[in-house]
């Protein structure tokens, strides 16, 4: 069941909440999708729902991730650290929806104020009915700080190999057991 954050409860620094979950994406920002096959069966799909949804994935690509919950849940946050040392930038997130589906796993988190760039990013296993397991990152973002927007395409080109980078990652963690 794929659960959304109430309104209510809404902190995030965009008006586009929930977007990720749904298409179209929402115009007037740069879109992202990118799809990795990582095997087959139930035990890789487990596998790598579970290293979706604990940040495992995000923390053996690189990042640096605080989380307020183990697994996600809708309306958790995370802060994900991106650079090295002094150039670290820390981007604050607060999950939007979830999914803990017996075909589908994962999550959405959108940014909140401070975050260098504005909008939502979804992390979803899904498992085809032959058993063909699959991860999708897909998101929607616009620079929202002086340094993402000087950088200009820079930022999308490192979006989409951030995406190529966690999808080999999640492969590898998938297929072992």
């Amino acid at each position: 069941m794929t659960r959304l954050i109430s309104a209510g409860r809404d902190t995030v620094n965009y008006p586009d909440r929930g977007a990720t979950a749904h298409r179209p994406l929402p115009a007037g920002y740069h879109h992202l999708r990118h799809r990795t096959r990582l095997g087959h069966g139930r035990a890789v799909f487990e596998r790598a729902g579970t290293a979706v949804t604990t940040f495992h994935a995000h923390r053996t690509s690189g990042m640096r991730v605080r989380a307020d919950v183990g697994a996600v849940r809708p309306g958790s946050k995370v802060v994900v650290g991106i650079g090295l040392g002094p150039l670290r930038i820390e981007a604050p997130c607060q999950v939007i929806w979830t999914a803990y589906e017996p075909a589908r796993i994962g999550f959405a988190y959108g940014t909140l104020a401070g975050h260098p760039e504005c909008g939502e990013e979804s992390f979803v296993v899904d498992m085809d009915p032959d058993g063909t397991v699959w991860f999708t990152v897909t998101a929607f973002s616009r620079p929202n700080a002086w340094y993402t927007r000087l950088a200009g395409p820079v930022v999308p080109f490192l979006q989409l190999r951030y995406a190529r980078l966690l999808g080999h990652r999640l492969r590898r963690l998938a297929a072992t057991a």
